[in-house]
């Protein structure tokens, strides 16, 4: 088995648990949050969707499907364009409302396929490229990909929770 196949394993199970966080939830649902410093599940999957396809659009030198696919005018959250989440606090929390739980998951696919169809064309040797300098040691490919997959899997078990929680209350 290559890396490139133990990756799209990872990325895929990423994916099928965004599915399972915003199953049968509504807008309310999805932007309740458990206390007011806490993050929703609707900002949690968004913001795990931003940062990967930030981070391997990027890295791939692709564009963000958030940008090339209008990602962005349809969830209309009022946020500066290529926001991704990091570091906001809990009013910039609350402006992220997300219409459907399709709405979420539409933009998660499309950043999905785009994710596969990069990892699917990946030799060893690309996984060794140095694609952020701004770290010490450089950040590579590899190293990116694992660091995004580790993100997003915390992130979708925290959506889950936020969804027990929720639907236990």
């Amino acid at each position: 088995m290559h890396a490139k196949d133990i990756l799209i394993e990872g990325y895929g199970r990423i994916r099928e648990e965004v599915h399972a966080a915003v199953d049968g939830l509504g807008p309310d649902d999805l932007a309740a949050r458990p206390s007011p410093d806490t993050n929703s599940i609707g900002w949690l999957l968004w913001h795990l969707a931003r940062v990967q396809d930030d981070h391997l659009a990027d890295a791939f030198g692709l564009d963000q499907v958030w940008l090339a696919q209008d990602w962005e005018k349809r969830f209309g959250l009022g946020l500066p364009a290529r926001d991704t989440g990091y570091g906001h606090r809990p009013a910039q929390v609350a402006k992220v409302r997300v219409a459907s739980a399709d709405l979420l998951t539409g933009y998660y696919d499309a950043v999905h396929e785009q994710t596969l169809g990069a990892l699917r064309s990946l030799t060893a040797q690309d996984l060794e490229r140095v694609v952020d300098e701004n770290w010490d040691p450089p950040v590579t490919l590899a190293v990116r990909l694992v660091s995004v997959l580790s993100d997003d899997l915390q992130h979708v078990g925290q959506a889950g929770y936020a969804r027990g929680l929720l639907l236990s209350a």
